[in-house]
């Protein structure tokens, strides 16, 4: 039995595919763009009425041209502040909306199209949506969703077995879904979503609102999928620790347009010029000393100090630390991954430009190969 509490980092798919031709990606995108016209009306019983008569409507992008390709097995993090484009991304590659220009292939479906030979082969897991019916155990919902996907009897008990046990799911099953707790809830949503084995997963806040523990364990259980299905996974998640364990390839969007496309280290070597050395000194010699000379001190806490230097010096800040004072205790570390995406954000909006993806990163977009896209039938 594999415990669901292990930890680990999807093995990196092999690179050559990262850069491989549109006809060889699971999924391709390419040109993405998705518009939507909102009302617009001043307040007041006067305005309500001219707008029965003449309404004003201004475009709104949601998504500008936002083109990349993700290789079978590859499991990515799909980065953005609120409003950023991410979900709207998601429902266009599930086929939940057609988007305005652009082409798309999902395991080579045009996915607003809705073929059922593509709805068996993915899921779409939403942290704010459920699936499972409200007032019926957990089991029961399994059940339905085994007859919505046709799912042959031998195959859905091996499924649920593997999922009851991944994910420590055996008392829940009888329980009403109104009777569960958030993190029960979650896990019982994924278990509901994989029932069909998905080839692609698509995980929009799957650990939205859960405690560091149900956190964990559903971060090793999409792991964990990941290595038996060898299943490709796109995620968006706010919380840092769920890309950390799971991404090894990042894409970050800020208001529409795509910022980074890369490898994570990549990112915080990008982004992240200085580190942050932190030293603990003997006694009470840290309030009498003058520090600033070895770099920009960001804390004070007794005999403990923390400073920001350039990355190209912290070597020699290091050296010096040592010579100079009475060091106890030295540690250099990066600046959290939370702080590196936040400056990716806020350089991105100020400057309104892509930024270009690091060497061969660009190899990822789709190439001129792409099946172009027709006008799909709505749903």
């Amino acid at each position: 039995m594999i415990s669901p509490l292990a930890t680990r980092v999807p093995t990196a798919p092999d690179p050559t595919l990262r850069g491989a031709a549109t006809r060889d990606a699971t999924i391709s995108v390419r040109g993405l763009r998705k518009t939507y016209a909102v009302p617009e009306r001043e307040a007041g019983a006067v305005a309500a009425v001219r707008s029965l008569v003449r309404r004003t409507t201004r475009e709104v992008p949601a998504v500008a041209d936002v083109g990349f390709a993700i290789a079978p097995g590859e499991v990515v993090g799909f980065l953005g502040p609120n409003g950023a484009g991410k979900t709207t991304t998601l429902k266009v590659l599930a086929g939940l909306l057609h988007p305005s220009a652009g082409e798309v292939t999902v395991l080579g479906h045009v996915p607003w199209r809705r073929d059922r030979a593509y709805l068996a082969q993915i899921t779409l897991v939403m942290g704010q949506r459920n699936q499972l019916h409200w007032d019926i155990p957990v089991g029961d919902s399994f059940v339905l969703n085994r007859a919505i996907y046709r799912i042959p009897e031998r195959q859905y008990r091996e499924t649920v077995d593997e999922l009851v046990d991944l994910l420590g799911l055996e008392e829940l099953l009888p329980k009403p879904v109104r009777n569960l707790s958030l993190g029960e809830r979650m896990k019982c949503e994924l278990a509901a979503a994989l029932l069909h084995r998905p080839r692609v997963l698509f995980l929009d806040e799957p650990t939205l609102g859960l405690d560091v523990s149900a956190q964990r364990r559903i971060r090793a259980f999409v792991a964990e999928y990941n290595r038996r299905h060898e299943a490709t996974v796109l995620l968006t998640s706010h919380y840092m620790a769920d890309v950390e364990a799971l991404c090894q390839r990042v894409i970050v969007i800020h208001r529409g347009r795509l910022l980074y496309d890369g490898d994570l280290t990549g990112l915080v070597a990008r982004f992240a010029p200085d580190k942050t050395v932190v030293v603990e000194l003997a006694g009470d010699a840290a309030p009498e000393l003058d520090l600033a000379a070895y770099g920009e001190v960001v804390r004070r806490d007794g005999g403990q100090v923390a400073f920001r230097v350039p990355k190209a010096a912290a070597a020699a800040v290091v050296g010096r630390l040592l010579a100079e004072l009475p060091v106890v205790d030295l540690t250099v570390e990066d600046p959290p991954v939370e702080d590196i995406i936040e400056r990716v954000f806020r350089e991105g909006g100020a400057q309104g430009d892509v930024a270009s993806p690091p060497d061969g990163a660009a190899a990822r977009e789709p190439s001129d190969g792409a099946v172009a896209v027709p006008a799909g039938v709505s749903r």
